[in-house]
């Protein structure tokens, strides 16, 4: 049984940083000691203006961040409904969340592993339906929201145990990754800004007179209803108002009864304002709470609390619907009169048609319209002709001569010239999907398929925390990223190598070919939120930069190759990751780009004139395919979403170029484990001494 630990839970500082220290020495000194304290919503509190912050003399900020205002004792904090000061975001990027010592930001969604196990997940920022469901990539610490990619990306991170700079140390090796791995989503503790909508339901706990009858979050109570915390504490006011003040508000417990529920017990508590305003009724709202917990899921044999309610996130609660409302919705029905239907509202527009506030087009700067709407996207670049029609004046995905829309022998769309179904080998009839063979399977077929099944971290190919990842693959990791060789490279090795060994015409320990992959779950490079990315780009090139060293030790040089490209729903499951595929030197930069430019023809592939300017759209939530050839030179195809796109498409251009065309197929080129295992050991061999760089270079 782990020995329990003591925490100091507390409201919004809003702030007054030194104040809140000195409260928190004060209570830690009467009541401690306290093993660490979590401050939960606004502990900076509004932005201030330069000015301000110059009247001030000693901005708490500053000082806090420069270590001349030091904690009492070890300190969590969060964002709460208001975005950070750049300098914390600064900081935060450049490592990790260690602001100070003693002080550490949590992720605005992410999971931090105490030294004593304990589990905390985080979810900042404030609720937007608007902007919720219509944010292009997870909205980051100088945004005051959360998105619903922030929730999935908290959720696929949850059994991953890291989040801070100080946490990251668990991934220094590979038997730390599977030791620091759970088996389950449950954590101990949550901290939000904003209420669950449904946790005030059962509960007896008289509630504060609210100027709406709106309380809380629905998004939250899925997240609720997947971690389960034990503790969960919210920092801002119930109905999500800026207009009203925080409450402190303690639930009853209530219990998890299923199967995987482990009969663990949950508590809600809400937490006043840190020196917050007199109300009233002359009653200050308490803002501590101080409580013991033990680390790890709560046993099945636990006691259920004598006081505990029937469980919000389990149990439906019966409704009545208000006389005003029933009359309000009655009308010329036979029996109830004329029932007026329900609008539905458009996924991201405001009532008149224009992007929430705050919403800015990456593109142009407008505030008026959303990017897919941008007038500067529709137009194409000056000279640009259509490569279907050859005429110019519009791009080729306006062409009114594609045949995009044609229809295929099974009703789907009709796919290119040379398309083949891998299911039942028709050429040119329908798309796999398509195909009357898998909707046999129960594949669906069609294009009738149900919502994309979500796919948790135990899923993905590439999370650290999937116990099915092949880990004897990788043969680096770093503070922000990793190293593997993929399953079924393109460089043929060990059983696959041809008998004359000079016709692989490469000669890298282990065949060469390596995926860099971020440790965070982001679906694409550019779904990282712009206050996170810095450092896990700066790594990437410092890993691309070791394997340029490497592969010129033994006459070869990279191609790095990029699909980032986003589903209907964020394409749940995709892992970023860039591709690096050696070729030797004796093939020169001008046979690449002229065997990725012939293909692209071949396939009717076009790779925009301006490769950065794509790649600044792209940051916009663009789907694209990038490639970096050998001298650097980058060549850019932006995926149109209605035109498809092959997703073997660099690596069919490789293997052509080498000389292995039979070797497009990955999954016909897997080797043994014992063989993969012997790749990876001789490329971590001969890649140690070119990644120095890194606290935990290949062994």
């Amino acid at each position: 049984m782990a020995a329990p630990v003591k925490i100091l839970s507390l409201g919004s500082a809003n702030g007054s940083i030194r104040n809140l220290f000195t409260k928190i020495k004060t209570i830690d000194d009467k009541h401690g000691k306290f093993d660490f304290a979590l401050c939960v919503g606004d502990f900076f509190g509004k932005l201030k203006e330069k000015e301000d912050m110059e009247d001030a003399g000693d901005d708490e900020i500053s000082l806090l961040l420069e270590g001349k205002l030091p904690a009492p004792i070890e300190c969590y904090i969060m964002q709460g409904e208001n975005p950070l000061p750049d300098a914390v975001i600064q900081k935060f990027a450049k490592t990790g969340g260690e602001l100070c010592k003693d002080v550490f930001l949590m992720s605005k969604s992410g999971l931090v592993t105490t030294a004593s196990g304990l589990r905390i997940a985080c979810l900042g920022g404030t609720f937007e339906p608007s902007i919720f469901s219509s944010s292009e990539s997870a909205p980051g610490f100088a945004s005051p929201f959360f998105s619903e990619q922030t929730v999935e990306k908290l959720l696929s991170n949850s059994l991953t145990s890291t989040s801070s700079a100080k946490q990251k140390q668990n991934y220094k090796s590979l038997a730390s990754i599977q030791s620091s791995s759970s088996s389950s989503q449950f954590v101990d503790v949550l901290v939000t800004n904003v209420w669950p909508a449904c946790v005030t339901g059962f509960s007896s706990v008289p509630l504060p007179s609210l100027p709406s009858s709106k309380i809380g979050a629905a998004p939250l109570d899925d997240l609720c209803r997947r971690l389960r915390p034990r503790y969960h504490f919210a920092a801002g006011a119930p109905d999500g108002s800026k207009e009203t003040q925080p409450v402190f508000w303690e639930r009853e417990p209530f219990v998890w009864d299923d199967d995987n529920g482990n009969g663990r017990a949950s508590r809600f508590i809400s937490l006043g304002v840190f020196n917050g305003p007199v109300p009233v009724n002359g009653k200050k709202q308490r803002w501590f709470y101080a409580f013991s917990i033990e680390p790890g899921s709560a046993s099945s044999t636990a006691q259920k609390p004598k006081n505990a309610s029937k469980n919000p996130f389990t149990e439906t609660l019966p409704r009545k619907r208000p006389f005003q409302e029933v009359q309000s919705s009655q009308g010329e029905n036979y029996i109830f009169g004329d029932v007026r239907q329900p609008v539905k509202r458009t996924r991201i527009e405001n009532i008149d048609g224009k992007p929430p506030p705050g919403y800015k087009c990456r593109r142009c700067d407008s505030t008026e319209h959303f990017i897919n709407n941008c007038p500067e996207r529709q137009k194409p670049p000056e000279g640009y002709v259509c490569r279907i029609c050859n005429i110019a004046g519009h791009l080729v995905r306006d062409c009114p001569s594609s045949s995009q829309n044609a229809v295929g022998d099974t009703g789907g769309r009709k796919p290119k010239e040379g398309y083949v179904c891998r299911a039942c080998g028709n050429e040119g009839g329908h798309y796999l999907d398509d195909c009357p063979v898998v909707t046999q399977r129960g594949g669906g077929g069609g294009g009738k398929r149900g919502p994309p099944r979500e796919i948790g971290p135990e899923e993905c190919w590439f999370c650290l925390s999937n116990p099915n990842l092949a880990k004897h693959l990788i043969t680096s990791i770093g503070e922000e990223c990793y190293v593997t060789l993929p399953k079924g490279q393109i460089i043929p090795t060990q059983s696959a190598a041809p008998e004359n060994r000079a016709s692989s015409r490469t000669s890298v320990p282990g065949g060469g070919h390596v995926l860099i992959v971020p440790i965070t779950h982001y679906p694409t490079f550019n779904t990282i939120p712009s206050d996170l990315a810095p450092p896990i780009i700066e790594e990437t090139e410092k890993y691309k930069l070791s394997l340029r060293n490497f592969y010129a030790k033994h006459a070869c040089h990279p191609v790095f190759f990029e699909i980032s490209r986003l589903g209907a729903r964020g394409a749940k499951g995709v892992h970023a990751h860039i591709q690096c595929v050696p070729l030797p030197q004796s093939l020169k930069t001008e046979e690449v780009e002229e065997a990725f430019v012939s293909q692209a023809r071949s396939q009717g592939i076009l790779f925009e004139q301006d490769a950065e300017e794509a790649l600044r759209l792209g940051a916009g939530g663009a789907s694209y395919f990038k490639v970096e050839l050998p001298d650097g030179k980058k060549m850019v195809h932006l995926i149109n979403p209605g035109v498809p796109f092959g997703i073997q498409f660099g690596r069919q251009v490789l293997t052509d170029l080498l000389g292995f065309p039979s070797r497009v197929d990955w999954k016909t080129c897997t080797l043994d484990e014992e063989e993969d295992r012997a790749d990876a050991e001789a490329f971590k061999a001969g890649f140690g001494p070119f990644v120095t760089w890194t606290k935990n270079p290949p062994q």
